[in-house]
């Protein structure tokens, strides 16, 4: 069997929800029209690099963006492009929530999606700001929920997520015995991870916020294309099969400058044998339909641990 390497790029449309939310900008009218340049100039220019490059993507859509730009979410769900992934209403913290409202937000974006994305529900789904809670897991799953995209224990290998794994703060009002304690592993459940990677993510380099020590914005993206191209170079050079899920933002990647890059960073990529560019569900699916779930595995609602659909 010939290698299998699958990129796709995952859109994160935080837009004005990205200000509410994780930002800091929700009392600025300025960051708010970045939000807007996000919604209605960012989308339908990736939209075009998209059409022209002849590859579907998959869409991440806080509710907030998708109620605020009706008419672009619709472009992009005319455009073939998969509408699977959740991504918080206002883009919030789901650390800062309780479960009650986690799962308000939840059910409320997840019958939104499905609605507007002609009655197929989400299957994916990206924590904001990548942030995961204690809670969060189990909510996905007993929402049928099948892949997530927000963990970072690989970079390059789709995995079962561990839920509830355990671990000691350090104390240091206490005697050093208290905290000398190794992580506890929990247990593996048959929701897909399609790893996270801040080193594939176009937003902190490249995008200001005011509010945010680590923020940039001013990098020149020629340095993350061969970021990129580096990651890229030696995972195809070390490794038969792997990954490559690349997170954007309309707010970033629908820059002139960024957009430029991602066309050159396209073309390079579609230079090596046996590279596909596909959705994340596909990745996920492609993986569970080669890895069954350990015995007992808690399996997304609708799914059984031998379902290799």
């Amino acid at each position: 069997m010939p290698r299998r390497v699958l990129i796709g790029f995952g859109v994160d449309v935080d837009a004005v929800a990205g200000w509410l939310g994780s930002y800091g900008g929700e009392d600025s009218v300025s960051d708010i029209s970045r939000g807007l340049y996000s919604g209605e100039v960012g989308v339908p220019r990736l939209l075009k690099l998209f059409r022209k490059s002849g590859i579907k993507t998959t869409w991440f859509i806080p509710g907030h963006s998708l109620e605020t730009f009706p008419e672009q979410m619709a472009a992009v769900r005319d455009a073939g492009h998969e509408m699977y992934g959740l991504h918080g209403y206002s883009h919030e913290n789901p650390v800062s929530m309780t479960p009650e409202q986690q799962k308000d937000i939840l059910e409320y974006t997840y019958d939104l999606l499905t609605v507007f994305n002609n009655g197929i529900p989400p299957k994916g789904s990206v924590a904001p700001w990548w942030e995961t809670s204690a809670e969060g897991t189990m909510l996905l799953l007993d929402k049928g929920i099948e892949y997530d995209h927000s963990h970072m224990a690989h970079d390059s290998q789709a995995y079962y997520l561990r839920d509830q794994d355990t671990w000691t703060k350090i104390n240091y009002t206490a005697k050093a015995e208290a905290w000398m304690k190794p992580l506890q592993r929990g247990n593996v459940t048959g929701l897909v991870e399609l790893p996270a990677n801040w080193y594939l993510d176009d937003l902190p380099p490249m995008m200001f916020i005011k509010g945010s020590a680590n923020s940039h914005g001013w990098v020149n993206c020629r340095d993350v294309e061969q970021l990129w191209k580096d990651t890229f170079t030696y995972l195809y050079r070390e490794e038969e099969d792997f990954i490559f899920p690349i997170t954007i933002h309309p707010d970033v990647s629908g820059r002139p400058h960024v957009l430029l890059m991602l066309e050159r960073f396209i073309e390079w990529v579609n230079t090596h044998e046996n590279v596909h560019w596909v959705c994340m569900h596909e990745m996920a699916n492609e993986f569970r339909a080669n890895n069954i779930p350990p015995a007992g595995a808690r399996m997304p609602r609708g799914l059984d641990s031998g379902n290799t659909r």
